[in-house]
């Protein structure tokens, strides 16, 4: 019973892991890094950051 109730979280959970990790491997961390920073810096008022 408690299987049944715990598989389909750990299943979502190891697909989420998975596609973290063939992004980081695709270098798509930097790619997001970078959007991330320039969203912040047009929030703040420094204004747009190349």
């Amino acid at each position: 019973m408690k299987l049944k109730r715990y598989l389909i979280p750990a299943l979502v959970l190891l697909i989420g892991v998975g596609f973290v990790i063939v992004g980081i491997s695709d270098g798509e961390a930097g790619s997001v890094l970078r959007k991330a920073v320039a969203i912040c810096m047009e929030c703040i008022g420094i204004g747009e950051f190349h």
